[in-house]
């Protein structure tokens, strides 16, 4: 996996939730910015760009609790693995490799950590970008409407033990797999790499790691959700500069475009990019993708 990072070195880090994983490149004397990624991968998405974000930034790419190579604590019905609980894994993490404030560029779940923290700490944000993702309380909101399917958000939130047990039926490799496969635009797994996608298996074909998934959204069908009405009805707001980025085909996509709905919750001043790209934006069209992130960052 080191052919996929030249140059970074590996960091094992102690937190509340065990060993978090991460890898650096870069100039450490260089803006930070932190790389967070989403279901059901790891920091391994970020391939693509994390070297050339490097030249110009001190790129922290780290693994959230439960996926990749990083600790997957005991939870239930979502408690370990809520947004603002991930948030303080990066803050240790970030902290522990000399960083107080800094940027973050999240994608899917990852995304949705870096706005919680954002609101959560907003002094630690230097500007935060957020890739292919409605407010988790706008989604749940156009789920319960009938606008977009509910789709894995409902399947994988259902209490325990019900989505393991069918994950374990149907084989994890042929239900991840499938749910990647159609969120690219053009609906192949070749816009993953090989040695990315490898990884992806090894960690899927793991069942705690598979209960960790389910309970990162049971905690978004219930904490993180809670959270959001929470910030929402007292008009919080993200400090930091945001820029949204989405594809071409936008998942979890309601009537109207991802930007304007930030602009109407908790982002009021975000700018938008859309990407020629299904879900997975950093993998499946890594030139526009970086030129959006230079040119906000």
């Amino acid at each position: 996996m080191a052919d996929l990072f030249p140059g970074f070195e590996s960091h094992w880090i102690d937190t509340d939730a065990g060993r978090i994983f991460a890898r650096s490149g870069g100039d450490p004397a260089s803006e930070p910015l932190l790389l967070l990624h989403g279901f059901p991968q790891s920091h391994l998405m970020w391939a693509r760009i994390a070297g050339e974000l490097a030249t110009r930034f001190h790129v922290v790419a780290m693994d959230l609790r439960g996926y990749g190579w990083s600790s997957a604590p005991r939870s239930k019905s979502g408690q370990a693995d809520t947004k603002r609980a991930m948030g303080e894994d990066v803050v240790r993490v970030m902290q522990k490799l000399g960083h107080i404030r800094f940027s973050i560029v999240g994608h899917d779940r990852g995304a949705r950590v870096g706005y919680r923290l954002s609101l959560d700490q907003p002094g630690r944000i230097e500007k935060l970008a957020l890739l292919d993702i409605l407010p988790t309380m706008e989604v749940w909101r156009n789920i319960k409407a009938g606008v977009t399917p509910a789709a894995h958000w409902a399947f994988l939130s259902q209490a325990e033990p019900a989505p393991e047990k069918e994950i374990a039926r149907m084989g994890p490799n042929a239900y991840f797999e499938g749910l990647m496969q159609s969120w690219t635009l053009w609906q192949s797994l070749r816009t993953f790499a090989h040695g990315a996608m490898s990884e992806y298996r090894n960690a899927w074909g793991d069942s705690s790691r598979i209960h960790a998934f389910c309970e990162d959204y049971r905690a978004g069908a219930q904490r993180d959700l809670a959270a959001d009405e929470a910030d929402h009805a007292a008009r919080r707001t993200i400090e930091a500069p945001v820029c949204i980025l989405s594809g071409s085909f936008f998942l979890t996509a309601g009537p109207r475009p991802a930007v304007e709905v930030w602009r109407d919750t908790f982002a009021p001043d975000a700018t938008g990019v859309q990407i020629n790209a299904g879900h997975f934006l950093a993998e499946e069209n890594a030139p526009e993708t970086l030129a959006a992130l230079l040119a906000f960052l």
